[in-house]
C-alpha cells in the first residue's frame, strides 16, 4: 500500500502499510509483520504568545499640579471598594487610602507622599477610569 523511512533515535526502520480496515492496521517493520491498533490522533496544544513590550510604565499617582498639592489618580479603571481615609486626615508616606477592583483583583492605593488630606472625590461603589482623581492632598 504505503512505504515510509522512518529514523527514531537514530534508528532506521522500513515501514510497509499492507491494509487498514477502520482502527486496525497491518504494518511491515524491517520485513516483520504487525497488527496495530489505530488511536485517535494526538493534538498538540498551541501555547499563546506572550507578547512584552518595554514602554515605559506610566508613572504612579500622584501627579504634583502645584508645590503644596497632590493628585492620587487611577491607575487603571475599576470599582471602589474601600476607602480608609476622610478629608482632613493626616496621613504618612506610603500608607494605604484606598482599595480599588480592576480586573477581578483588588489593588491597594497608597499615598505617595504624607500630607492632609484635602479632598476625597470617590465613594464606595463608584466606577472610575484610569486616569481619574480619586484623592487630593495637602
Amino acid at each position: 500500500m504505503r512505504r515510509y523511512k522512518f529514523t527514531i533515535s537514530g534508528n532506521k526502520y522500513n515501514v510497509e502499510i499492507k491494509s487498514l480496515d477502520e482502527d486496525i492496521a497491518e504494518i511491515e517493520v524491517n520485513g516483520t509483520s504487525y497488527q496495530v491498533k489505530l488511536g485517535h490522533e494526538i493534538k498538540t496544544p498551541q501555547t499563546p504568545k506572550l507578547v512584552r513590550y518595554t514602554a515605559p510604565l506610566p508613572p504612579k499617582a500622584p501627579v504634583l499640579t502645584s508645590p503644596g498639592l497632590s493628585l492620587i489618580k487611577a491607575p487603571l479603571p475599576g470599582t471602589i471598594i474601600a476607602i480608609s481615609i476622610q478629608p482632613g486626615d493626616q496621613i504618612k508616606l506610603d500608607q494605604p487610602i484606598l482599595i480599588l477592583e480592576a480586573m477581578k483583583m483588588e489593588n491597594n492605593i497608597f499615598a505617595e507622599k504624607p500630607g492632609i488630606v484635602k479632598t476625597v472625590r470617590v465613594a464606595v461603589g463608584d466606577t472610575v477610569m484610569q486616569g481619574d482623581i480619586l484623592i487630593e492632598i495637602e
